[in-house]
């Protein structure tokens, strides 16, 4: 990997030291290129007349995830966002009264808040599932957890307030044997995680632009495997999702399109594919490698330092890194650290209480790396935060 080349697409890498890719990566020059030069057609040509100039663009959207994602890109569909293609494919499962959904400790909280409001207002019982001394879902329990009333088993599979990795192919080999639906959220896992859905044994997996990706903000995807589309029923209809065949009737497409819009953020589709084009022409498995070496490099230089409390264990962990420091305020650090040029995020117990009481957490802090950082960035960050110990 030549992060030299890699930093020269990220023109903002010479002005800043950005560990919050888990909020907002930075994206690289073609990625931002494929959006302006859009933005610049519709303000030449007009939005309509750019995006018939442009269809040859917008469709390799779906045939690059389809190269990310391991599937065909049938299977693909555009969203505005990760929480909106989570929603709406939880909406489309066909739950009943007295049907169960499995979730885990580590859920995210727009996920989890949905899945109350479904309890609430649908009579579906939620049932979450603690994570083991390694911070990782329960698989044991899980397994006691499943009947027949269990429809769905909705999983985080890297959380946004924790650097663990949960293991969703096991996850996904135990939805298969009890034939149960399951929907991975992966958003912070597409980009720096290699994924395959059909290794991973997911029915449905949502996924964010903005993050590890380094896409656009205001873009998503989804999949849905072929197999699954026949037995869900999207809530809405468009002129995107399906056809007016007859005065009193429609037909949803055979295709995972069936949940889109047809108003949608076409540049932000067009340079989202570029996106996923550039992270697949790079290797996923590299980026993976890289971004684990920063982030163990990270929390080892972290450990060393008097005061300073690192919070993931176990050994296979992602590039989110979240710590505290003793006596410190972790809106204060952040504020701090932003003040010396440093990106980095605050997460807030408020919004992971099913992780955070358990564990005990307060707010913490959160560092999170990317492949086009540099090891001299770690030693920056190290020192910058020493200073304030």
């Amino acid at each position: 990997m030549n992060t030299d080349l890699l930093r020269a697409h990220t023109p903002a890498c010479h002005d800043l030291i950005h560990f919050n890719n888990a909020g907002a990566a930075l994206s690289p020059q073609p990625v931002s290129d494929a959006l302006f030069e859009h933005l610049l057609l519709e303000q030449r040509v007009g939005g309509y007349e750019a995006g018939e100039a442009s269809l040859s663009a917008q469709d390799n959207f779906y045939h690059a995830f389809g190269r990310l994602l391991g599937c065909n890109p049938r299977e693909i569909a555009y969203m505005e966002n990760a929480t909106r293609a989570w929603t709406l494919l939880l909406q489309a499962i066909p739950l009943v009264h007295g049907d169960r959904i499995i979730t885990g400790q580590s859920e995210y909280a727009s996920n989890y808040m949905t899945l109350l409001h479904l309890a609430k207002t649908r009579n579906i019982r939620v049932e979450v599932i603690p994570n083991d001394s390694n911070g990782h879902i329960c698989l044991q329990t899980l397994q006691q957890k499943l009947d027949e009333d269990v429809r769905l088993i909705a999983l985080t599979h890297v959380p946004s307030q924790s650097g663990v990795i949960h293991p969703a192919a096991e996850v996904g080999k135990i939805a298969r044997k009890h034939r149960i639906f399951y929907l991975l959220d992966a958003c912070q896992s597409v980009g720096q995680i290699d994924l395959n859905v059909d290794d991973i044994g997911c029915d449905m997996l949502t996924g964010s632009g903005r993050k590890y990706l380094r896409g656009p903000r205001g873009t998503g995807f989804m999949y849905v495997r072929q197999s699954t589309q026949d037995y869900l029923e999207p809530p809405s209809a468009d002129l995107q999702s399906a056809s007016w065949t007859r005065k009193d009737s429609f037909k949803f497409r055979d295709d995972a399109r069936r949940f889109e819009n047809w108003e949608h953020y076409v540049a932000g589709k067009i340079a989202l594919g570029v996106a996923a084009d550039y992270a697949c022409d790079l290797g996923m498995n590299i980026i993976e490698d890289r971004i684990r070496l920063l982030a163990s490099l990270l929390r080892e230089k972290l450990r060393q330092m008097p005061g300073v409390e690192v919070h993931e264990q176990g050994e296979k962990l992602s590039g989110i890194v979240t710590f505290s420091c003793d006596g410190k305020d972790a809106s204060a650090v952040h504020q701090y650290l932003r003040e010396h040029h440093i990106n980095t995020s605050v997460v807030r117990h408020q919004v992971n209480q099913l992780d955070f009481s358990k564990r005990g957490l307060p707010d913490v802090n959160r560092a999170s790396v990317h492949y086009y950082n540099a090891e001299q960035e770690i030693d920056a960050f190290c020192r910058v935060l020493s200073a304030r110990l």
